[in-house]
């Protein structure tokens, strides 16, 4: 049993691969069969906070004395909402309707390299272009930038199956019929808006400490965002309407995955790294192509094969440049307590040379201030004679 639980980690996050990977086909398929995209974001959101509400209520009655939300934490959370979260899935999933399940999840792969960019830009990662680790972080990014350029523009022969055809999305007429460019746009814009939720993160967790709260309340007003933007685009009541039970599916699968990626990923992290848990995003594209070629006879052109194969690369890049950062801040972190033995032994040694000098001065002056031992007995026995 020792051996396997070194595994757990892994399974588990095979098992989450598996899990994004049915939520990308469901949706695909439920968006195909006639519903919003705008309307399967507020019930996916509606499900997720009705599930973290039964988990938060349930440790707060545990744990009552619990941090509260300040008027700081609400901004940082209502700001990381309606962009890292709302416009993030509004624009994933418009992007899934109008590409294919492949090319979304490979697509999401670049969200180390565009989280890369923007912390560099916000001063969270530092880059010396005299490291290895920086410059191989750069041509991981330019991989992955490149790759997904390649899977949004070059088509080249059809490997598989034929095209589907949506009918619901906003802006399907702009681009003449040519889905996949308006659909890898809204995807970059999707990355954008997950790597502003990354880094947000960090104040957040500085304001507020308690993550489940935290996302708690992310996920409420996301749901309130997601409700008032979906009535502004559609005020058509239909788009409400859920026509099957794959629909129906999908919005609560939606809604459970997003509890238990939360708990998983969390759990993963914890015990491996942030690292680890970004190492297995690519099997997700690999098993998605497997299954959506299968079920759902998506389209897949020799183009978006090449790129998807550039991004994954890109990111393995960017992933052990990041690996060699950790790999750095660990040795600084065990540096640390011989550093402090070296400086504890140095002072030591400092106090007792003063010592030795403040003990050797102290005698000189007593020598140089007394008089001297054998005069004075001298002198006793002269007035004594």
């Amino acid at each position: 049993m020792g051996g396997f639980n070194g595994y757990k980690p892994a399974v588990a996050m095979i098992g989450l691969q598996c899990v994004y990977t049915g939520l990308a086909l469901f949706t695909r398929a439920a968006l195909l069969q006639g519903m919003s995209p705008r309307a399967f974001v507020v019930y996916r959101q509606g499900v997720a906070t009705l599930i973290m509400a039964s988990i938060a209520c349930f440790t707060r009655w545990r744990n009552p004395n619990r941090t509260s939300l300040g008027l700081r934490s609400f901004s940082l959370i209502f700001v990381t909402s309606l962009i890292g979260v709302t416009a993030n899935q509004n624009a994933y999933f418009e992007g899934l309707y109008l590409s294919s399940s492949t090319i979304t999840t490979a697509m999401t792969n670049l969200l180390p390299a565009i989280t890369f960019v923007m912390a560099t830009i916000v001063g969270l990662e530092k880059v010396n272009v005299q490291s290895l680790r920086s410059i191989a972080k750069i041509i991981g990014t330019v991989f992955s930038v490149g790759g997904a350029i390649c899977m949004a523009l070059v088509k080249g022969p059809k490997l598989l199956n034929t095209e589907f055809l949506p009918s619901k999305s906003l802006l399907l007429g702009i681009m003449g019929g040519e889905n996949l460019q308006l659909g890898c746009i809204f995807l970059f814009i999707s990355c954008f808006c997950w790597s502003f939720w990354i880094i947000m993160q960090v104040p957040i967790s500085a304001s507020c400490p308690d993550h489940l709260y935290s996302t708690l309340w992310m996920c409420l007003l996301t749901t309130i965002q997601s409700t008032i933007f979906t009535f502004l685009v559609e005020p058509d009541l239909q788009v409400w309407h859920l026509h099957s039970l794959l629909e129906l599916g999908s919005c609560l699968y939606a809604g459970i995955g997003t509890a238990v990626s939360f708990f998983v990923q969390a759990w993963c992290i914890s015990l491996r790294g942030p690292v680890f848990v970004a190492m297995f995003s690519p099997l997700c594209t690999v098993i998605t192509t497997i299954m959506a070629s299968l079920f759902l006879h998506e389209k897949l052109y020799t183009g978006s094969l090449l790129g998807a194969f550039a991004v994954i690369i890109g990111l393995y890049i960017v992933l052990w440049g990041k690996a060699k950062d950790l790999e750095e801040i660990k040795q600084d972190i065990k540096d640390i307590p011989k550093l402090e033995y070296d400086q504890r032994k140095a002072i030591q040694v400092l106090i007792h040379q003063s010592s030795k000098k403040s003990t050797s001065c102290t005698t000189d002056l007593e020598e140089s201030l007394l008089p001297d031992k054998s005069s004075t007995y001298a002198n006793e026995d002269g007035i004594n004679m």
